[in-house]
């Protein structure tokens, strides 16, 4: 075809990208743009979202590649449904390309854009590309959808080859990317937000930063498996906000890590693959990103939901040290490392007795790496209401999930600084140290950090009457 519209989304890229290779390979000419969602935008009540700076840099460095490669990105503001249409019509595509998104109301925007596309004899084409596996590609042998994680992982390695794997080679194209007007990127400020500290935090933006976090990660992913739950090291990859809007290739990701072998490298992919897994759930069980649990016996749960203990939760004076320090993490970084993520999540459902609803939505506010299919999914599997759900009788208790893995309150001390006097044991429980060496330490509970403001072992009990009365609502419970 004479010309074609590739619309970027959450695929900041410009190498191994599923919709630019099959419009560069399919038109002669193919124009590239971004749209800024003011409908989303709008929704963001924080106008210091590191999310959107994160965006905005990395299309700014996607327009810079498409501009050395002899292309352009327009980068416009506003409603896609509209703008995608007018601007395929003004440009003479006879085809958009883009790539799936699994999110229910993406899934809507695309419907429309296609529904107002066609009216003009304008085709869309939608790929396959921020996942390894999608929809239908991996189920059971019965043609249903997995619900445990095991047996889906154990499937998807049984299927895993070089043809999922494999790059598109978008570099042999090239020469078919369009010159359009040069047109400069909206600023930060225009788009109603502005600077946040994510330069601070020495995160990376855009593809360069993406590629340089995974060069650091592959010189200690064997680390990894080892490494991962102790938030004071370096474990983790760093990589989620990357993965989250594409300015990495998850088949790049994958295909590192299945021909390194090793368990770090396994244990890694072992991850990518949770992360499709809550994809697919979302395709399959797309109510649940409408806020309906996936095992429905838990809908009706009663959390008596006290907005004292919420507020305490947030803002990271709980009087639970690990938990305050992840809480803090997120606040001041966007970032929770993901041991942290379950120990807040179930201390939030199970020890404050808070519908896990709350946390979720807090979550999502908060997590430059949000992602509708893993938060959920990882807030059902800590409130036990989801598929391969920590089961509701197993609650994580918060003092001994510090002194394992944070045994030397390293982590701790790092966000809860007013602790950091405390020894490697008194660290964890503060409120058990004697009020004379509370003196000597001139940390005094109460004054300096809060009273925990619940004792885990009676919420405990609270909470599993809770469960218990939800997984059985016909049984009437004797006194």
């Amino acid at each position: 075809m004479p010309k074609a519209l590739v619309w970027f989304r959450r695929d900041l890229r410009d190498y191994d990208h599923a919709a630019l290779y099959h419009a560069l390979k399919s038109a002669r000419q193919v124009y590239c743009a971004f749209i800024f969602d003011a409908g989303i935008l709008d929704q963001l009540t924080d106008k210091a979202d590191r999310r959107v700076e994160f965006i905005w840099e990395s299309v700014g460095e996607l327009k810079t590649a498409l501009q050395q490669h002899g292309g352009e990105l327009i980068v416009r503001i506003g409603n896609p449904v509209e703008l995608i249409p007018a601007l395929a019509k003004e440009l003479g595509a006879e085809a958009v390309f883009s790539n799936h998104d699994y999110e229910p109301a993406a899934i809507q925007c695309d419907q429309a854009v296609q529904n107002a596309l066609a009216q003009d004899g304008i085709t869309f084409h939608s790929f396959k590309d921020q996942v390894i596996f999608e929809k239908d590609e991996i189920l059971t042998k019965t043609g249903t959808p997995f619900s445990v994680f095991t047996p889906y992982k154990n499937a998807c390695l049984r299927t895993l080859n070089d043809f999922y794997l494999r790059a598109y080679p978008v570099d042999r194209y090239l020469a078919n990317l369009a010159v359009h007007q040069h047109q400069g990127t909206p600023t930060l400020e225009s788009l109603g937000f502005e600077r946040t500290n994510l330069k601070e935090l020495r995160l990376p933006t855009g593809m360069s930063g993406g590629l340089a976090l995974f060069e650091d990660f592959s010189q200690r992913i064997q680390r990894y498996r080892n490494a991962r739950d102790f938030p004071a090291i370096k474990g983790p990859s760093y990589l989620s906000v990357h993965l989250r809007f594409g300015t990495v290739s998850i088949r790049h990701m994958a295909r590192t890590a299945w021909n390194m072998g090793g368990q770090g490298a396994e244990t890694w992919l072992n991850e990518l693959l949770w992360r499709d897994f809550y994809f697919q759930i979302l395709h399959h069980h797309p109510e649940v990103a409408a806020g309906h649990a996936l095992k429905p016996e838990f809908n009706q749960i009663q959390f008596p939901n006290d907005t004292g203990l919420f507020a305490a939760w947030c803002e990271g004076r709980t009087g639970y040290p690990l938990v305050d320090a992840a809480m803090r993490q997120l606040n001041q970084t966007g970032y929770m490392h993901n041991r942290l993520r379950m120990v807040a999540a179930s201390f939030l459902v199970k020890d404050l007795l808070i519908d896990w609803r709350w946390g979720e939505r807090y979550f999502a506010e908060k997590l430059i790496d949000f992602d509708l299919a893993a938060n959920n999914g990882g807030w059902q599997w800590a409130a036990s209401t989801g598929c391969d759900a920590q089961p509701w009788f197993r609650i994580f208790n918060p003092v001994t999930q510090s002194e394992k893995f944070d045994t030397e309150g390293k982590f701790i001390r790092k966000y809860v600084p007013e602790l950091s006097q405390c020894d490697n044991k008194e660290i964890h429980a503060p409120w058990l140290i004697p009020p004379l060496r509370q003196q000597s330490l001139d940390i005094v509970v109460g004054r300096d950090y809060p009273h925990p403001v619940v004792d885990h072992a009676t919420r405990r009990e609270q909470v599993l009457a809770l469960y218990k009365q939800a997984s059985r609502p016909d049984q009437t419970f004797r006194q």
